[in-house]
C-alpha cells in the first residue's frame, strides 16, 4: 500500500514524499454520546486508517489529492484557511487539523505541502473517518513545520479544531486516535485527558458491521441538537438544586457539584424533569430568561430554530450510559468466569438506551443488531454518532466464522446496494495502535 501511494504521489506531484502520517479509525465499545457531557468512554483503535504521503514545499500552498477519484483535488494558500461549514467536504477536515496547529503555535509563515491521502475507513460510517483525517492533518502540519507536542496536547488541539466544521464533539475520537495502543482498548477520561488500558476478555471477537446508511455529523443538526439537549438538561437540573446554573455546561458538572453517584443522578432526573418535550418558552420560564438570551447565550448556531427539546430522555441516557462504561471496565479488570455474558448484556442495554432514550438509531441499525444477536453475538449495539453507520458486536471466537457467514446472507446479500459494499462492511477487528509518522529508511 505504501509503495503504491508513493508511486501515485510521484506521478501526481513529480517528486517523492518526504514522510508519511497514519491515523486510525476507532470503534467505541460502550459510552455513546457521553464524551461531550464530560463522561469517560471506552473505545479502541481499529486497523482501518487514513494514510497521508507528504512533501513540504517552498511555496505557501497546500495541495491535497486523494487516491479515491470521487474526492476532488483541492489547493489553498496556507495563510488564508477558509473552512466551509455548509458543505462539509473531505478537504475541510484536513483544513481543520492544519488550522488548529497553525493557531496553536501562531505560525506566521507556515510551510506549504503536497499531500496525497489514502483512506480505508468507510466514510460516514461512525468509525471516525473524519476525526482520523483531522488528526492526521494535525500531525502532518506539526511535522512539516518542525514542531513537537505530546499526544495528549495533539488530541486536545484536534478536538478543538474539528469544531471549525460545526460539530460540537467531545474529544473521544481524537483521544483514542493518538493514545491508542495495540492489543488494548482504553478507558478515556476527560478534564484532564487520560487513558487507562482495558484488557478485553480472550475468547471473544469484536465484529463491525456497516448498516450502509451514511450519516454525516457535520451536515445534519441531529448531533448538535443532542449536545444542546444535554446542555439544557444541565441548566434545569442545576437550577432546581440551587446551583449556579449559568456556569454549568455538562451533565457531569451537576453530578460533581452535588457529590452524588450516577444512580442518585438518575433519581434526580426522575424528580426534576418531565418526559414530555420542553418548548423553548417553558425552558425560558424555568430559567427566568428571554428567548433572545436562550438563543444567544446557550444554543449553538445551528440549533437556534429548534422549538422543542427532550431533556428527560437525554439526561437519563447519559447518566445510565456513564454507569455502564464503569461497569464494563470493572468486569474487564475483575475477569469473572461469565465476563463475556456480562459485557454482552451491557452492550445490549446501551443499544436499547441509544434507540429509545437518545433516539440516535435508525431502522437499519436496529435490524442489523437483531440479526447479529440472532446469529450468535452475545452483545450488539450501534457505535459512533448513530442515525446510520455501524454496529459493533461481541462474538465468541469459536462462532466467528459461522456468524460472519450468516450475517452476510441475512443483511448484505438481500440488497444490491449493500452487496456492492459488502467487502468493507463486515469485519472482525482487534485493538490497533494510535497515530504515528514515519520516514522511509
Amino acid at each position: 500500500r505504501l509503495q503504491k501511494l508513493k508511486e501515485m504521489f510521484i506521478s501526481k506531484f513529480g517528486s517523492a514524499p518526504k514522510f508519511y502520517v497514519r491515523a486510525p479509525g476507532r470503534v467505541n465499545l460502550i459510552g455513546e454520546h457521553i464524551d461531550y457531557c464530560g463522561y469517560a468512554v471506552l473505545p479502541m483503535a481499529i486497523e482501518q486508517d487514513i494514510l497521508i504521503a507528504v512533501e513540504p514545499v517552498e511555496t505557501q500552498v497546500v495541495q491535497l489529492a486523494n487516491t479515491n477519484s470521487s474526492y476532488l483535488d483541492f489547493s489553498s494558500s496556507v495563510n488564508n484557511i477558509q473552512i466551509n461549514k455548509t458543505k462539509p467536504q473531505w478537504h475541510n477536515y484536513f483544513l481543520c487539523g492544519l488550522k488548529g496547529i497553525q493557531e496553536h503555535f501562531g505560525l506566521n509563515n507556515p510551510t506549504g505541502m503536497n499531500c496525497l491521502l489514502d483512506g480505508t475507513i468507510p466514510p460516514s460510517s461512525g468509525l471516525s473517518s473524519s476525526s482520523a483525517l483531522v488528526c492526521c492533518a494535525g500531525l502532518v502540519t506539526l511535522k512539516a513545520n518542525g514542531k513537537t507536542l505530546s499526544k495528549v496536547e495533539l488530541a486536545e488541539i484536534c478536538t478543538k479544531s474539528e469544531r471549525y466544521i460545526g460539530t460540537e464533539g467531545g474529544g473521544m475520537d481524537q483521544s483514542i486516535c493518538f493514545l491508542a495502543e495495540e492489543g488494548t482498548a482504553k478507558l478515556i477520561e476527560f478534564s484532564p485527558l487520560r487513558a487507562t488500558d482495558v484488557r478485553l476478555p480472550s475468547g471473544a471477537a469484536f465484529v463491525i458491521a456497516n448498516s450502509c446508511v451514511e450519516m454525516n455529523k457535520a451536515a445534519t443538526s441531529h448531533y448538535n441538537i443532542r449536545v444542546m439537549e444535554c446542555r439544557l438538561a444541565t441548566k434545569l437540573l442545576s437550577k432546581s438544586k440551587g446551583l449556579d446554573w449559568k456556569k454549568m455546561l455538562r451533565l457531569c458538572d451537576v453530578q460533581i457539584k452535588l457529590g452524588v453517584s450516577l444512580e442518585e443522578m438518575l433519581t434526580i432526573v426522575e424528580e426534576v424533569l418531565h418526559p414530555e418535550p420542553y418548548s423553548t418558552e417553558e425552558i425560558c420560564k424555568c430559567l427566568g430568561i428571554s428567548l433572545e438570551e436562550l438563543r444567544s447565550q446557550i444554543l449553538s448556531q445551528n440549533t437556534q430554530d429548534v422549538s422543542t427539546f427532550k431533556l428527560y430522555q437525554r439526561a437519563k441516557h447519559v447518566y445510565s450510559e456513564a454507569a455502564r462504561v464503569l461497569e464494563f471496565q470493572k468486569i474487564c479488570n475483575d475477569a469473572p468466569a461469565n465476563a463475556i455474558q456480562l459485557l454482552g448484556e451491557l452492550m445490549n442495554q446501551s443499544h436499547i438506551s441509544c434507540r429509545e432514550m437518545y433516539e440516535c438509531s435508525c431502522p437499519e441499525l436496529d435490524r442489523l443488531v437483531d440479526i447479529c444477536l440472532q446469529f450468535g453475538a452475545i452483545g450488539s449495539r450501534l457505535t459512533g454518532a448513530g442515525w446510520g453507520g455501524c454496529t459493533v458486536s461481541m462474538v465468541p471466537t469459536d462462532k466467528l466464522d459461522t456468524f460472519l457467514e450468516n450475517v452476510k446472507k441475512a443483511y448484505y446479500q438481500t440488497d444490491a446496494q449493500r452487496l456492492a459494499l459488502e467487502n468493507n462492511s463486515l469485519f472482525a477487528t482487534k485493538p490497533g495502535r494510535g497515530a504515528l509518522f514515519f520516514v522511509e529508511a
